[in-house]
This record gives C-alpha cells, sequence and structure tokens, in this order.
C-alpha cells in the first residue's frame, strides 16, 4: 500500500466514531485496582505560579532538593492526566506536572505560540525547584506536549537532562500533508458546549484521537478534571470543559522534526505499538531524524493515550530510562 493511502487510512481509523467511554456510569465512578486508589491517595501540592504572561497551574509530589522530573500533558488536556503516575516517582524524584495555558487551570492566551509555551516550561522548573536538585531535570511528554518539550530540547537542551517523549509523531512537512489528504474541512473554531449537569458533561468526556479504551477508571478520573463550571447569561449555571476551543486555530507552530534532530540533550522516543498515529513509515522516518545515541520503545498494546491503556508498563519504561541516564550521570 502507498504510504499515502496508509497514512489516510490511519486517520480514518482515528476519525471513527467510537462511543463516549463513560455513558453507562451515570456519574458514578468505574471500580478500580486497588494500585490506581492507592496512587490517588497520594495527593499532589496544588499550586499556582507566575511565567511567560500567565498564571500557570502546577501539581507537584516529592521534596524539593531530589531529582526533578517534569511531566507534559497533550492537546485539550490538563495536569491531572498524571495524577494516578506521578505517584509512583514521588519518593525518589521531585516531580511537577503543569497545565499548558489555554488549558487545564492556566491561563488562556489570545495567541499561542512554541516561545510562549517554552517560556511557561522554563517558569516552571524554577518556581517548583525542579532545578535544585543533584541534576539537571527530565523532562516526560504525551503526544501535542512534545513539540514544545521538543522545541526546548532544542533550544534550551542544556537547560534539562534528557527528554522522554510517548506517542508523539514529529512529522516532515509532506508527511504532514499526505496526513491531511482526505480529511474534510475543518469546522470554525467555536464555544464549547455548556451542559446543564456535572454528570450529563461527564457522560460527553471522549478521547482524541477516538480509540476503544479498557481501563475506565483512569478515563474517569481524567474527565472529572476537565470540566469546570460556567455562568450562563440567564443567570444560571452549567458545565463545559477545561481548555480554550480557539488555541489551535490561534497557534504559531515550528517544524518538529527539525527541533527532533537539533536537541542537544539525551532523548528517548516511545509510542504504543496499536497507536494510529505511529504507522511503520513514521518510526522510520522518526528513527532517520533522532540524534545518534536516542533510545526507542515500542509499548505493547497500547494506542495513543499510552497514559490510560498502559499506565503501569510506562511506569516501568520511565524508571528504565531514567536509571539509564541516572547511571551515566555518575558515570561522568
Amino acid at each position: 500500500m502507498l504510504a499515502a493511502e496508509v497514512l489516510l487510512r490511519e486517520f480514518r481509523m482515528a476519525s471513527e466514531p467510537i462511543p463516549a467511554p463513560l455513558v453507562a456510569f451515570a456519574g458514578a465512578r468505574p471500580p478500580a485496582p486497588p494500585w490506581f486508589t492507592q496512587a490517588l491517595a497520594t495527593e499532589p501540592e496544588r499550586s499556582t505560579h507566575q511565567g511567560a504572561g500567565v498564571t500557570i497551574e502546577c501539581l507537584a509530589w516529592g521534596e524539593r532538593g531530589k531529582p526533578g522530573l517534569l511531566l507534559l500533558h497533550g492537546g485539550s488536556a490538563h495536569a491531572d492526566w498524571w495524577s494516578h503516575l506521578a505517584p509512583f516517582f514521588a519518593r525518589t524524584h521531585r516531580v511537577v506536572a503543569p497545565s499548558w495555558s489555554g488549558m487545564g487551570g492556566t491561563d488562556w492566551r489570545p495567541a499561542y505560540s512554541m516561545d510562549d509555551l517554552m517560556g511557561e516550561m522554563l517558569a516552571t522548573i524554577a518556581a517548583t525547584g525542579l532545578d535544585a536538585g543533584p541534576v539537571k531535570p527530565v523532562v516526560v511528554s504525551h503526544s501535542f506536549g512534545s513539540f514544545p518539550a521538543m522545541a526546548f530540547a532544542a533550544t534550551h537542551g542544556h537547560r534539562i537532562g534528557g527528554l522522554m517523549t510517548i506517542d508523539s509523531p514529529f512529522l516532515s512537512k509532506d508527511m504532514r500533508a499526505k496526513r491531511d489528504f482526505g480529511r474534510p474541512p475543518s469546522r470554525e473554531p467555536r464555544e464549547t458546549l455548556v451542559y446543564d449537569t456535572f454528570d450529563q458533561a461527564l457522560a460527553r468526556f471522549r478521547l482524541m484521537p477516538a480509540q476503544t479504551v479498557d481501563n475506565l477508571y483512569i478515563v474517569d478520573n481524567i474527565a472529572r478534571h476537565s470540566l469546570r463550571e460556567v455562568s450562563r447569561a440567564d443567570g444560571s449555571s452549567g458545565w463545559t470543559w477545561r481548555f480554550d476551543p480557539f488555541m489551535w486555530s490561534r497557534m504559531t507552530r515550528r517544524e518538529p522534526a527539525e527541533d527532533l534532530a537539533a536537541a542537544t540533550c539525551r532523548l528517548a522516543i516511545t509510542w504504543g505499538s496499536d497507536s494510529v498515529l505511529f504507522p511503520d513509515e513514521v518510526k522510520a522516518y522518526v528513527r532517520r531524524q533522532a540524534p545518534p545515541g536516542t533510545f526507542f520503545v515500542e509499548i505493547p498494546e497500547a494506542q495513543h493515550h499510552v497514559l490510560i491503556d498502559q499506565p503501569l508498563a510506562l511506569v516501568t519504561v520511565m524508571r528504565t530510562v531514567l536509571s539509564a541516564w541516572e547511571a551515566d550521570d555518575k558515570a561522568r
């Protein structure tokens, strides 16, 4: 099959309608295993700080002075995507998960750029003590979050000990054009819908790109932190999503594949074995584009949302990468 046809097929698979995963629970929490309940019981410090012209929402676990670990979420998401995983590192690291501007509880902007988002990373590292440890902080990023993270690795790579990306395809211009081939015309951005009740909104939560999911307890926790209460013009209240619906149309981007090639820190590139965003052509291109010495890890039985599909396997991969880099630091 031609490369363009493969990418078009993958895009259509990602766009097929999949039922909202939480409808059947009608607002009730799905049953969860003990490890998940125990992880959420390790509650983070919730704070805000100023940086890059906005007030940044931030979650933190672990003591200042330990090695820093900065966790960056994907598009239209928020810091609590990491709240079931960060506690696994809280005893050994100072772990911080901010929300990007336009998402979660961080301020919205009239316009967005990778320079703004890199500025938020710098501000968060300084405000939360991630640079107070014995080694430079390591960054782990999912999906869209890897694009500003990789721009940071290319621009400020000397400030961090390494970057691990999760299911983030660094495409060339031609590859992006092929992936867009056949895409229906996008609608004009509009305000997000407002639902009458929290449970009604919760039942409408969906993943992007759409996929089936088994670990509904993780989806439920993410969805509950994805909503905010708002007031309507008539004075009544309702619930809507915690992201700026105009963000993508107001975003100035960079060339992520060029940033990948220009990265000046250690890299680990990971992806889900069943991700629609990582067909073989993308895997091969990313391998060619990455600097020498980059780690490559495919996580089995995972689609794009690896944090949901294979959380414990992801913890193992993160621990392995961190251990390898920390051993390298000690050997220097």
